[in-house]
């Protein structure tokens, strides 16, 4: 028997408030720069050293990349930092998947009222019709996981649950 195997990578599209933190801090450490350049004065010295250091670590963690790995019925996200640090972000068995739909699809209408449903957002961040939402149940409870699958990993998804998985 052959094994199940998929593998995605979508890109997410950063936040307009993300863009504006980091040009507010590469604002900042060019006013600090330029602040010690005309006074010499070592306290604006220290303040660019700390942004500059900030901007160092903070900036690559805008750019977020999510790969999608589907292997026999297990899903694993993996988030991908500045395209240089790997995090995994969760596994998904689809022995626990309850159901899967077109976010904008009525099927989720109920899970996406619920207040007490855990929503983990692991798309582009663009509205559109890729996006789809999975309903999970672990120890926690109901969680609903946003994610963009491409047409062979919802094929593979829906090979292993048929009934749970509507594409419409």
């Amino acid at each position: 028997m052959s094994d199940l195997y998929s593998e995605l990578i979508i890109k997410r599209k950063t936040p307009l408030t993300e863009q504006v933190i980091k040009s507010l801090m590469i604002a900042a450490t060019a006013a600090f720069g330029f602040l010690y350049l005309m006074t010499i004065k070592w306290i604006f010295l220290l303040a660019l050293v700390i942004m500059a250091a900030a901007d160092y670590f903070l900036i690559p963690g805008f750019n977020l990349e999510y790969e999608y790995l589907y292997v026999n019925g297990e899903l694993d996200i993996d988030k991908i930092m500045a395209k240089s640090r790997r995090k995994k972000v969760c596994s998904l068995d689809m022995k626990n998947l309850e159901c899967m739909a077109p976010l904008q699809s009525h099927t989720l209408d109920s899970y996406k009222n619920n207040k007490n449903i855990k929503i983990s957002d692991y798309s582009s961040g663009v509205k559109n019709e890729r996006q789809y939402g999975m309903v999970m149940k672990d120890d926690h409870g109901l969680s609903l996981v946003i994610i963009e699958p491409d047409s062979i990993i919802l094929n593979d998804i829906k090979r292993i649950a048929p009934r749970k998985v509507s594409t419409m």
